[in-house]
C-alpha cells in the first residue's frame, strides 16, 4: 500500500534535492561483428547499435514523463573494441570510433563508451593499435569515451601499459587544446575495471555479460545531505544509519525504472549502480556531505574517515534495496564536476595528495582533475601507478582521469560545462619518477590474489 508521506518525500527529494536517474545505460556485445574485413566490421557494429538501442531514448522519455524522475543520460556500453580491432591489425581504429559515433547520433544517446583496452597482463595486436589511436578517435568525436584497464589484482599492474597511457592522455588533451582539452576528459585509466559499470567514460560492455543488457546509475549526493541535516547533532552511528536508510530509498527508484525500462525494451535488467556522483551545482555534492557530518571544510583531516563511511554506508543500503546493485556503486569525488570539491581546491584545502588518500575508501579514484598543461607524460605515468597500486593491493577499483590544462598553469581555471563542470589547475608533485616508469615489466601481483 502506498505512503502519501513517502510519496511526498519522494517528490521533495526530486525537486529540491537533486534527486535523479544519473544514466540509463544498454550495454550490447559486439563480439558478432568481428571481421577481417574493418569496413564490414563498422557496418556491423553502427547496424547492431542502431538496431538494439532504436527505441532507448524514446522509452527513457516516456518513463520520465509516467513517473517524474529526470533521466538525465541515456548512453549505450559496448564490448572492447580492441577485441573487434584485433581480427584486423593492419586497419587503423578509428574506423571503429567513426561507426560508434555515427551510432550514438543516430539513436541520440548522450555517450558511447567502448572504445577501450584491457591489457592488465600485456598487449595484443588489437590493443596496442587501439591505445594507440585514442587521441585522434576522441579528438575526431564528439560522444565517444574511451578507457584502459591496466592492471587487476589478479594479475598486477602492467608497467609497459601505465608508462604509454602518460603520453596517451598528454596527446589527448594536446589534440583537443582548443575545446579545453576536453579529449582527456573522456578517457580514464582504470585499476580492476567492473564489466557492468553504466558510468562514463569508463563504461565498456563486459565479455561475460548477456547479448544485451540494462544497467542504471542512480545519483543522489543532495538527497543524503538533506537528511543528515535533518538528522541533527546526533553521533556517527546514528549518521550511518540515516545514510543507509537514504541510500535504501533512492536504489528503489533505481530499480523501479531500471525494470521499467527492461520490461519495455524487451532487454534484461543487469544492475543497479547507487553511486553519489555530484553534479556542479549548488546542493548536489559530495563534498558538502562531508561537510555536513562536521567538517569545517571537504580537505580538513578526517575527510578520509568520513568518506569511508559514507561509501560503506551506501553499499550497505543499496544492498538492502536490490539484489542486482553492481557497477561500482559508492561515492564519486570528480573534483571539477563537484562544487564542493571546486571550492576546496580552489581554497587550497584539497591538494591531489588528500585526495590519493580520499580514493583508497570511495568507488573510483582520481578522477576529473586539472593539471598544469606542461605536466610530464612521466609524471602522469607515475601518478596511475600510484593510484592502480591502491586498487590492486585493497582489490578494489581505482581509476584516474587527468586533464593536462594545455596553455594553463596552477590557479588557472579549465571549463567544461554541463555535468562536466569546471576546475581549478592543481598543482602536482614534479619530482622525475621517469627512471621507475621507463623500467617497464610487470608490478607482480599481492599475495591475496591468490585465492583459487
Amino acid at each position: 500500500m502506498l505512503n502519501i508521506g513517502d510519496i511526498q518525500e519522494t517528490i521533495t527529494m526530486i525537486q529540491d534535492e537533486h534527486l535523479d536517474i544519473r544514466t540509463v545505460t544498454m550495454g550490447i556485445s559486439l563480439l558478432d561483428c568481428i571481421d577481417d574485413d574493418i569496413n564490414k566490421a563498422c557496418d556491423k557494429v553502427y547496424e547492431k547499435i542502431a538496431r538494439y538501442a532504436e527505441r532507448l531514448v524514446p522509452e527513457c522519455e516516456s518513463i520520465e514523463k509516467r513517473y517524474g524522475i529526470p533521466i538525465i543520460n541515456k548512453r549505450i556500453a559496448v564490448t572492447p573494441i580492441a577485441m573487434l580491432a584485433s581480427a584486423c591489425p593492419t586497419s587503423n581504429p578509428v574506423h571503429f570510433a567513426h561507426a560508434l559515433e555515427r551510432a550514438s547520433r543516430t539513436v541520440g544517446v548522450n555517450f558511447i563508451g567502448g572504445y577501450s583496452a584491457l591489457v592488465n597482463k600485456g598487449f595484443s595486436a588489437g590493443d596496442y593499435a587501439l591505445i594507440e589511436s585514442i587521441p585522434q578517435a576522441l579528438a575526431e568525436t564528439e560522444h565517444l569515451c574511451s578507457s584502459v584497464n591496466i592492471g587487476s589484482t589478479k594479475s598486477g599492474i602492467n608497467l609497459d601499459a601505465v608508462a604509454k597511457m602518460g603520453g596517451v592522455i598528454r596527446k589527448a588533451a594536446e589534440l583537443t587544446a582548443d575545446r579545453n582539452c576536453i579529449g582527456a576528459a573522456k578517457l580514464v585509466v582504470f585499476c580492476n575495471a567492473p564489466e557492468d559499470n553504466p558510468f562514463m567514460a569508463g563504461a565498456f560492455h563486459g565479455t561475460g555479460e548477456p547479448d544485451c543488457v540494462i544497467n542504471v546509475g542512480v545519483s543522489g549526493p543532495g538527497v543524503v545531505a538533506a537528511a543528515l541535516k535533518k538528522a541533527g547533532d546526533c553521533n556517527i552511528t546514528e549518521v550511518a544509519d540515516t545514510i543507509k536508510r537514504t541510500a535504501f530509498k533512492i536504489t528503489r527508484m533505481g530499480q523501479l525504472v531500471a525494470q521499467e525500462a527492461s520490461r519495455r525494451l524487451c532487454v534484461p535488467f543487469g544492475i543497479v549502480d547507487l553511486s553519489l556522483a555530484p553534479t556542479p551545482a549548488v546542493g548536489d555534492s559530495v563534498a558538502h556531505i562531508l561537510e555536513t557530518m562536521g567538517l569545517e571544510h571537504c580537505g580538513a583531516a578526517g575527510t578520509t574517515a568520513c568518506l569511508a563511511l559514507l561509501n560503506d554506508a551506501v553499499k550497505k543500503g543499496g544492498v538492502m534495496a536490490s539484489s542486482h546493485v553492481g557497477g561500482l556503486s559508492g561515492a564519486f569525488i570528480p573534483v571539477s564536476e563537484d562544487a564542493g570539491m571546486i571550492d576546496a581546491a580552489r581554497n587550497g584545502h584539497l591538494c591531489i595528495e588528500k585526495l590519493e588518500a580520499m580514493t583508497a575508501v570511495c568507488s573510483v579514484g582520481l578522477d576529473m582533475i586539472v593539471i598544469p598543461g606542461d605536466t610530464s607524460a612521466e609524471i602522469i605515468s607515475a601518478i596511475i601507478a600510484d593510484e592502480a597500486a591502491i586498487g590492486m593491493i585493497n582489490s578494489k577499483t581505482t581509476a584516474v582521469r587527468l586533464i593536462p590544462a594545455i596553455g594553463k598553469s596552477v590557479g588557472d581555471e579549465l571549463e567544461f560545462g554541463g555535468l562536466l563542470g569546471s576546475g581549478p589547475v592543481m598543482p602536482v608533485n614534479t619530482a622525475s619518477p621517469a627512471r621507475f616508469i621507463h623500467r617497464g615489466g610487470q608490478i607482480p601481483a599481492p599475495i591475496q590474489s591468490l585465492k583459487n
